[in-house]
């Protein structure tokens, strides 16, 4: 198992503002798509307890099982990579979250969604420029991650400026998934 803190910076940004920076940041030709795959317990404990649970698809072959703590300076994310096989049965079948994580609960999938993703380094981080797709929605965000919150948030705020994007409140792709299926 892998272990990690998450720095990141969102918001959402309009289709305009997303086709404009791929293309200045001539970023076209490297887009790639994952698909997060987002579980809960029948009680909706993760949800509650505001922990992302998921899957993610990268390229055909490559699955990972994550799970993802919030607070207000980071996320505390757990990985375990996965076979295809154990994978898509976990998608298929749901499972014991025991098996990878400190949590003995049965969970099973609640949604899934497309992320058309590209990046590119940016002063002490890295952006991305996303595009997701969900229950014939779609939308878009900037994410910057980073290693120092202070540093990042400033930095993000610059980039921000820099092309006149106003910073709203994101809503979490685990998120968009749950309020899709109320």
């Amino acid at each position: 198992m892998n272990a990690n803190i998450e720095i990141e910076f969102k918001t959402p940004i309009s289709e305009e503002q997303y086709l404009s920076l791929i293309e200045q940041f001539q970023l076209e030709n490297n887009i790639f798509k994952q698909t997060n795959y987002y579980f809960d317990t029948e009680d909706l404990f993760f949800r509650t307890n505001k922990i992302v649970l998921r899957i993610r698809k990268k390229g055909d072959h490559f699955y990972k099982v994550t799970m993802k703590s919030h607070s207000e300076q980071g996320a505390y994310e757990q990985h375990v990579l996965l076979d295809e096989e154990q994978a898509l049965d976990m998608i298929k079948n749901g499972f014991n979250v025991c098996d990878f994580f400190d949590y003995d609960k049965k969970v099973t999938i609640i949604g899934q969604l497309d992320n058309y993703r590209v990046s590119t380094p940016y002063k002490e981080g890295e952006l991305f420029f996303d595009k997701i797709e969900y229950y014939g929605k779609t939308d878009y965000e900037i994410e910057y991650e980073v290693d120092q919150f202070d540093i990042g948030l400033e930095c993000f705020k610059e980039f921000l400026d820099s092309y006149q994007i106003t910073q709203k409140q994101p809503i979490r792709k685990s998120e968009r998934i749950y309020q899709e299926n109320k």
